[in-house]
This record gives structure tokens, sequence and C-alpha cells, in this order.
């Protein structure tokens, strides 16, 4: 008998070391335990979700059929199928082009120029950019000079230091970021200069300062230099605008920009702006609707020996408006949409596919994200996933007013991710578009938006005031017209009976 409870407990211990080892594997492949992409609630707390993208391959020097490989890549730029990668440390850019899904092969390498032009060599190229019309646009940084050639690199002129007041002519010029506009103007971010971008019209002539920051200064500080000796002052740090780090011009003709000027401390006052679009006079216009500022994590722990806030060092925006934005500190990349909502947060510092070392680029090429990795010398290729490709859709379909369709979708969203607070409230707009009203309320109070709460409720007020408005009429006879008619009618009896008994008396 002792045997058989002995056998019994056996294989009853068997039978839950299989469940377990099979609910574990469970885990460990439906993409909600990875810990690689997630999101925050409105209650702060983070979401483990679906991934949105996944990795198509990490392209190196090797797979690329490159001789020498990347030295201190620090720049990138896509038009069309054309990918521009400025190997500074190499002194050139390497010009690919992107043949299938996975396979990406060289162009030419370019680091040298044809023309009259004294120095026809690159000197540590920063960053490029391909414009609309054919031109190639270089940062040339180490030659102090913003390139502009031709499509078989021909020099056609090139924009120096300005030579005006409001510039610093003791400070070299070190152009490092730049974009071009769709009418040949120039923005560039250099090195060591606060006043916000340099501007030039397409001639190369001086056009000011662009998207200057507001001055950020501790008030302490501000009192102590009013009362402080002159020598006193001159040892202490100037109030000055902060730096911008990278810029995108977006599809309407925005620039996004992005610096990594920024503390705790003014993250979390809401003082410090890491990432701003900026419009033609330079005044940011980004729409921060979500539960949290655009700044990246809003948790900063020191797990890993990283420490401190998001640092945005470059982004990058689709057609549909949604931008991402690339943290150096932790390697992570943030999706936000239009409205400034975080709809994921993926990568990571590693060693694995997905993972970056030293991320410094960003780009996209159609929906495919490509960020290069300046320690890893390579380049990572993300491409949406069913789950990504998804949210992509039903914003779409909600953007060109196709509100049935998009309510679907994010049907399938929350059938895929039922914790994604967007998928209900995505539901809920779509409804509300349709006039459901009342259910559309369901939906936002289920994710506490408030915002979106009190519009439905507004429109679902009015509508039902519309709808009963015979019945209301009723009533308010019912409450005040009648009361006056059976008061009228009692004072005209009341004033019947007095009159009658006077006749009687007299």
């Amino acid at each position: 008998m002792l045997n058989r409870k002995i056998k019994s407990l056996i294989v009853l211990t068997v039978v839950v070391c299989i469940l377990i080892g099979t609910v574990t594997k469970v885990e460990a492949d439906d993409g909600l335990k990875k810990g690689y992409t997630y999101n925050y609630d409105y209650w702060s707390d983070v979401l483990y979700s679906p991934d949105a993208y996944s990795t198509v391959g990490v392209y190196t020097s090797v797979e690329l059929g490159l001789e020498q490989g990347f030295n201190n890549a620090t720049g990138m730029y896509v038009r069309g199928d054309t990918l521009y990668i400025c190997d500074t440390g190499n002194n050139r850019i390497v010009e690919l082009q992107k043949v299938s899904k996975d396979t990406f092969e060289l162009v030419r390498i370019i680091h040298m120029i044809k023309g009259e032009v004294a120095v026809k060599t690159l000197s540590a190229p920063t960053d490029v950019c391909a414009s609309e019309d054919g031109y190639l646009y270089i940062c040339d940084k180490g030659n102090g000079r913003i390139l502009k050639l031709d499509d078989d690199l021909n020099y056609v002129m090139e924009f120096t230091k300005p030579t005006d007041a409001t510039f610093d002519q003791t400070t070299a010029f070190l152009p490092n970021k730049l974009e071009v506009d769709g009418v040949g103007r120039v923005y560039c971010i250099a090195d060591n200069v606060n006043k916000g971008m340099i501007k030039y019209d397409s001639d190369g002539t001086f056009a000011g300062f662009y998207g200057a920051s507001e001055v950020t200064y501790d008030w302490t500080d501000y009192l102590w230099k009013k009362f402080a000796t002159k020598a006193q002052r001159a040892a202490m740090e100037s109030f000055v605008p902060t730096e911008y780090d990278n810029l995108y011009r977006d599809l309407e003709g925005f620039i996004f920009a992005c610096t990594t000027n920024v503390t705790g401390a003014g993250l979390d006052a809401g003082t410090d702006s890491p990432i701003r679009r900026l419009n033609l006079l330079g005044k940011d216009i980004l729409i921060e609707n979500g539960n949290f500022n655009v700044i990246g994590d809003i948790y900063w722990g020191e797990a890993g020996g990283y420490k401190g806030p998001s640092l945005i060092t470059d982004i990058t925006a689709l057609d549909n408006g949604i931008y991402f934005a690339l943290d150096k500190v932790r390697g992570r990349i943030f999706g936000y949409d239009t409205q400034g909502h975080l709809l994921y947060a993926f990568g990571g510092n590693g060693n694995l596919d997905g993972y970056f070392k030293l991320p410094v680029a960003i780009e996209h090429m159609g929906k495919d994200l490509i960020v290069l990795d300046s320690k890893d010398s390579s380049f990572t290729v993300f491409t949406p996933t069913e789950y990504g490709s998804l949210i992509y859709k039903a914003i779409e379909e909600y953007d060109i007013g196709d509100y049935d369709a998009s309510g679907t979708t994010w049907q399938q969203v929350k059938a895929l991710n039922g914790n994604y607070d967007l998928a209900y409230v995505g539901i809920g707009r779509a409804l509300m578009r349709q006039g459901n009203y009342k259910e559309a309320m369901t939906y936002f109070k289920l994710k506490w938006d408030t915002h979106n709460y009190s519009k439905a409720f507004k429109q679902y007020r009015k509508e039902w005031v519309e709808e009963h408005i015979g019945l209301m009429v009723v009533i308010l006879i019912f409450l005040f017209v009648v009361p006056m008619l059976v008061g009228k009618i009692k004072k005209i009896k009341h004033e019947i009976d007095v009159a009658e008994n006077i006749e009687r008396l007299m």
C-alpha cells in the first residue's frame, strides 16, 4: 500500500513538472514576457506587449562587401530605396541600395569631389542629405563647410561660417547635422552654437538662426550673479540656450529637433523638452496629449549601470505622421502618434539582434526602421510585425475618415493585446465618429480617457435632449403650467364663492 502511494506521488510530481514546463514555454513564446516591447498604462505601470517590429538583419562591412569596415559612423540618410551612411572615421560616405527585403548592395563610396574646388577630399563627414531635386549636401565637418554636389559628385557650391555680427567669429565652424527643405534652404546644427540652427538661403546667404530654445537657469544662480563681482561673474557659467543634437524634416515640411541637454528634474517639472516640432517661424508645435510627456522612458532606474533619463539623439517620422525617437542611453526606440501617445517602445543595449551598443542615428525606408550603431560598426533593419501593421492600419483608416474600418482594425489589435490602452481609445474614437456616443463612453471610461469621455458625453447629452425634447416639454407643462392653471381655476372659483356669499348677505 505504501509503495502504491509512493508511486502515485512520483507520477503526480512528474505530471506537475511537465505542466509547469509547458506553461513556462507558452509564456516565453507568446511575445508578452520577453521584456522587449512595452508601453505604459494610465497608472504608469509597464505593460509588455507583442513585438511591433521584428529584426530583418544586422549589416556590417562583411554583409555589404566593404573591404574596410565602418569607423565611428555618425550619420545616415534615406531617399527612396537609397541609404547613405557617413563613415566619419574613414572620411567617406557609403551609398547603398536596397534590392530586396533583406539585401543591400553597394552603389559607390564617396570620398572625392569633382570640379573646381580647392579641397577635393572629405574630412570627417558627419551628416548627409539628398534633396528632392537630386543634389547631395554633406556636412564636411573636418573642412569646416557644407558641400552641395550634383548626382555625379561635381562641386556646385558650399556653405561656410556666417560672416555676421550675431555669429561668434572666434568660434570654428563645425557643421554636425543638416536638413534641406523643398526650395533649397539649409538648416544646420553646428558644434558650439547655442542660438538654434544656422539657416542658409539656397544661394548660401546666412538667413539667421532658427528654432532657438528658451534659456534655462537656476534662479539662485541668477540672484548670485546679480550681487557677484565682475571676476566672479566671469567665472560662472553663462545662461545660454540649449543646443540641438539632431533634426529631421517630415512630410509636411515641419522640422523635428531633439536635444540631449535635459535633466531629470527638468523633465519632471515639464520645463525640458527633448523633442520639438518646429513650424516655419521656429516655434514648437509638438502635440502632447498622451498621459505622459514625449520624453522616452518615464522611469530611470540604474539597472545595468545605466542611469538618468532617456537622451534622444535622433528622430525620424513616417509619412503617416508617426515618429520615432532614439535613446542613446539604453538603446531604445520610442514610437509616438501625432497626438503624442506612446505607441510602443522596444530595443535595448546588448549583443543580440535588435539590441545596440551605441545607437547614433535612426531612419526609415517605407515603414521599415534602420538604426545605425557606431560602436558595433553596423546598422540594423526592423520591419513591422502583424501587430505593428494593424496599429498602423487602424490609425491610417481613422485619418482618412473610414471610421468603421478603423474600429474593426482596433478590435483586431485588442484581440492580440488586451492590455493595449490605445486599442480601447481607438475603438471609442471610431464609435464616437459614427455617432455611437454612449458606447464610446464605455470604452473611454475603461481606460480613464477623460478628455474623449467628456467630448462623447457632451454629444450624447445633446443627442438625448433632442430625442426627448417632446417628453421634456410635457413634463415641464405638468410641473409648471398645470399647477398654474389649477391655481388660477382655484382663484376664480374662490372669487365666485366670495361673490355669491356677499349676495346672500345682502
